[in-house]
């Protein structure tokens, strides 16, 4: 049983407004009323507090949902896979720098070449005694590595006009110098060193003969890569022997 009311000894003095209180002996009597208390203390709480949005959870569009989106992903990939494959073959490449085009001559020399001073070689005669090429000045100079190419020699002995000196050269010395044409002013000689190839940076190539053109001066008039007739050289030797 509870105590009767407030107004019994041993309580304090309480607000009469309260009236009449009864305190139970089991505080469990007391957990209706501790409840309503609390709901009323969350509603006075919710009310007073602004209302918050509920969070929305991330979800999946149609499309990822859908059977077909991997299908059609891994199609796309391999699509564009295949377009990059055929762009890869039918870009236009650009030339080879090895490969000389197809009008090109083969061994063209160098374009600053010509008016470049002819180094001074000593090459060698026939006795394999030494011979000063620039003391040979004016000169037309036809290269004939282990070529015979006596048509070529011939023209260019006959093309020559007086006080051009026809040299031909060869780059080993035991090879058979040409036969001497009747011409005091042609003489064959031979390039063991290859000093005159190194200066033109042209590679001697079996049955193919090369022109240089070289005036009193010591300078190179014009280079021929590949005689196929006195036509290629002819016009220049008239400022050979001026």
């Amino acid at each position: 049983m509870g105590k009767p009311d407030a107004d019994g000894p041993g309580l304090p003095d309480l607000p009469p407004e309260w009236g009449r209180v009864i305190v139970p002996d089991d505080a469990s009597a007391l957990a209706a009323e501790a409840d309503e208390i609390r709901r009323e203390l969350l509603a006075r709480a919710q009310a007073e507090s602004p209302p918050v949005a509920p969070r929305r959870l991330p979800t999946r569009s149609a499309w990822a949902r859908s059977p077909l989106a991997l299908p059609v992903l891994i199609l796309l990939v391999a699509l564009l896979t295949t377009i990059a494959g055929l762009i890869a073959v039918t870009w236009p490449r650009s030339a080879r720098t090895g490969a000389a085009p197809p009008n090109a001559a083969p061994y063209a020399p160098p374009a600053d070449l010509t008016g470049r001073p002819l180094p001074a070689l000593d090459l060698v005669d026939e006795t394999r005694s030494p011979v000063p090429l620039r003391g040979l000045l004016p000169a037309l100079i036809v290269l004939v590595d282990g070529c015979a190419c006596a048509k070529e020699l011939a023209d260019a002995a006959v093309a020559a006009p007086d006080g051009v000196t026809v040299v031909t050269v060869d780059t080993d010395p035991a090879v058979r110098v040409p036969a001497r044409p009747s011409r005091a002013d042609v003489r064959a000689l031979a390039d063991p060193a290859g000093g005159l190839r190194g200066f033109l940076q042209l590679p001697a190539r079996p049955g193919v003969a090369t022109a240089v053109l070289v005036d009193r001066d010591g300078l190179v008039v014009k280079v021929v890569p590949e005689i196929r007739s006195a036509e290629d050289y002819r016009a220049d030797l008239s400022r050979l022997a001026g």
